[in-house]
């Protein structure tokens, strides 16, 4: 679920020049995939005091020969141990008796729980061409559904329509779920016809990241050693969806094993710029929402996954706080950072479906049990907002302002002129903790590496270097990083006392990694067009589990502009 190229961006290797990287210090590829184990494996003698000397300069350590003597026998035993570890079959959906809490000691969140309040309906009637409301808001969709004007079967067989003619230009379908969808629907037309209005989502298609397992339909994570991958469940957000009366269209593309706008098939485009990707991962998500195939989408995110897209495409994507939705039946990459959200055409669409997929399941041990209380009035003179300061000082490479950020942040000013500047956290090295989602996506896949089937996405992939290169970061270190996080999400915390949400640019100061990290919520709103005519977008933060303040300054933020109004133009004819 992480960010197009964030792995790319720290420095992994492809396996030609990993092998050739370790043996330019003397460490030949016998070492792969462990710094000691690669050579156990092959030699009756298990690990010897030279096999130790070598994994010493990996490690960044020198020991004595006697300590080497010393250490010899042990380090067999631990290597025995870990035969047998590597002897148990860890499927992905196994979780770690180990888990990562974003709130720190002391921390209280709100229990009271209030109806959510929507903004006032706009009236709206069904117009002679059924295409025109393709890229109507779920909120105006809803109407539709509400009043009787349209049925849920007939929004169903509009939005399959264009999925199924415009899917393939996007490269953006993995699966197309029709037989589900009019079940699906026939049971959602029976069901407001006798009354029972399940609410915003009843009869609202929509598309689902292929990481979120369907129960008979195949869940292929992108990638080509699970192309015909089919899990016996759904995921608990596709339940929760399916109680709420959403109905699924299709399975959409992501990144092989959440990196990127690359998958099995091809790579996922742009509706706004066919020659260019969507970016990733919920690459499937962000340009089908865009091209106005579907009502809403599901993405998620690790390292910008949600946001990326979101920027790249135009849509309105919401990065909830970690442990806000379940993750149960989602591929895992990196238990500590995995998060799931909405992608949407507006701010109100996110809180719509964040109603519908929040909150405890059983199964996830990461979910909280924080109520989500949407107000869509919520009085923003309530609200401390501020703005990340360096974001919008900084220049483009000509050293002149940029013009949408700008734009942007007097738009923020009009609705609350008493902005407050904040400043991120620079005292400790955040690119550096990537190690965190290094190791963890390691440990996610190691039955790929190990099976060897990870060549099979070699050509596509960066991951299957990554794989490998993250045998090479010792468990204390992994340890380390994660103790200087519990540091940066204690510095983060000092800078959200004094605001409630900050507005800032997409990529002003590493703000995507580090919340990413302490796993405070995030959206992207679109924010105006590029001289190439593409999306540009902007980002709001917000404190833990206050998700309602976020949206509802966001909401303000969105009302005062039109971007989100207008779509790619290939896509507006039906």
């Amino acid at each position: 679920m992480n960010a197009q190229t964030p792995l790319e961006d720290a420095g992994v290797l492809d396996r030609r020049s990993f092998v050739a990287y370790f043996s330019s210090i003397g460490l030949g590829s016998t070492l792969l995939p462990g710094v000691l184990w690669g050579q156990a494996g092959q030699d009756p003698t298990r690990v010897t005091k030279e096999m130790i000397a070598d994994a010493e300069k990996v490690a960044g350590l020198t020991f004595t020969e006697e300590q080497r003597e010393k250490m010899v026998r042990g380090v067999n035993s631990m290597s025995r141990s870990l035969d047998q570890i590597h002897a148990v079959n860890l499927e992905n959906a196994v979780l770690p008796a180990i888990q990562f809490d974003p709130a720190l000691p002391g921390m209280t969140f709100p229990t009271r729980r209030q109806a959510m309040r929507m903004s006032k309906a706009e009236r709206v009637t069904r117009p002679a061409d059924l295409n025109d409301v393709a890229f109507w808001s779920v909120r105006k969709l809803a109407e539709l559904v509400r009043t009787r004007q349209v049925k849920p079967s007939e929004l169903t067989e509009m939005y399959l329509a264009r999925m199924h003619k415009h899917g393939p230009t996007l490269e953006a379908v993995v699966s197309y779920t029709d037989d589900r969808a009019r079940a699906q629907a026939a049971i959602a037309d029976r069901e407001i016809a006798a009354g029972r209005y399940r609410g915003p989502l009843h009869g609202i298609p929509w598309g689902a990241k292929d990481l979120l397992a369907t129960k008979g339909i195949r869940t292929t994570w992108g990638a080509e050693p699970y192309r015909d991958q089919v899990i016996d469940q759904d995921a608990t957000v596709v339940q929760r969806l399916d109680a709420a009366g959403a109905i699924m269209i299709a399975k959409l593309t992501l990144g092989a094993l959440a990196q990127g706008d690359v998958w099995y098939g091809g790579t996922t485009r742009n509706p706004w710029n066919l020659e260019q990707g969507s970016s990733g991962s919920s690459a499937g998500p962000g340009a089908v929402t865009a091209a106005g195939l579907v009502g809403f989408a599901i993405g998620t995110e690790t390292l910008g996954s949600i946001m990326s897209p979101s920027a790249r495409n135009g849509v309105t994507g919401l990065r909830p706080t970690f442990g806000r939705v379940s993750r149960a039946g989602a591929m895992a990459l990196s238990w500590s950072m995995d998060k799931i959200g909405p992608m949407c055409r507006s701010v109100e669409d996110c809180a719509l479906v964040l109603s519908a997929i929040y909150g405890p399941d059983g199964k996830d041990p990461t979910v909280r049990d924080v109520p989500f209380n949407w107000d869509a009035s919520l009085d923003l003179r309530s609200l401390r907002v501020g703005y990340l300061q360096s974001a919008f000082d900084a220049k483009d490479r000509n050293g002149v302002a940029i013009p949408h950020n700008e734009n942007a942040l007097a738009v923020m000013r009009r609705i609350v002129p008493d902005l407050k500047p904040v400043t991120m956290p620079r005292e400790h090295p955040i690119g550096a903790l990537n190690i965190i989602l290094n190791a963890e996506s390691a440990a996610a896949f190691d039955d790929l590496t190990r099976s060897g089937r990870d060549t099979l996405m070699e050509a596509t992939s960066t991951w299957p270097g990554s794989f490998r290169q993250a045998r090479f970061i010792p468990a204390v270190e992994y340890i380390q990083a994660n103790r200087i996080r519990t540091l940066v999400m204690e510095q983060m915390d000092v800078v959200m006392r004094t605001v409630d949400v900050f507005i800032s640019t997409s990529n002003g100061e590493s703000v995507l990694q580090l919340t990413n990290l302490t796993g405070h919520p995030q959206i992207s709103l679109p924010a105006g067009f590029n001289a190439q005519g593409s999306p540009v977008s902007i980002t709001f933060v917000g404190r833990l589990y206050e998700e309602d303040k976020l949206l509802a300054v966001a909401k303000a933020w969105q009302d005062a502009t039109d971007f989100h109004l207008k779509h790619p133009p290939r896509f507006i004819a039906s």
